[in-house]
C-alpha cells in the first residue's frame, strides 16, 4: 500500500513555471495566479511526486510522509 503524503507549495517562492504539473499531472495544477497547488496528494505515485518536487527550480514544494512526519523532500 502506498504511503500517504502531505504536499505543500510555498506561494512566497513558487514562480509558476509548471514543472511539477508537467511531471505529476494528477497531483499538481496551476491556480489563477499561475502558481502550483495540490489537486490530489494521492494523484500520482510517490516517485512521480518526488520527481516533480525535485524538478521545481525554486524548491517551493515540500513532501512529508503523512503518518510518520518524515520529510521526504527537500
Amino acid at each position: 500500500m502506498p504511503r500517504k503524503l502531505n504536499i505543500t507549495v510555498d506561494y512566497n517562492v513558487c514562480v509558476g513555471n509548471a514543472m511539477c504539473e508537467t511531471f505529476a499531472t494528477s497531483t499538481f495544477g496551476l491556480n489563477d495566479d499561475r502558481q502550483s497547488y495540490v489537486i490530489d496528494p494521492a494523484g500520482d505515485p510517490e516517485e512521480t511526486v518526488l520527481e516533480a518536487a525535485e524538478n521545481c527550480p525554486v524548491s517551493a514544494i515540500t513532501v512529508v510522509d503523512a503518518e510518520t512526519g518524515e520529510q521526504l523532500f527537500p
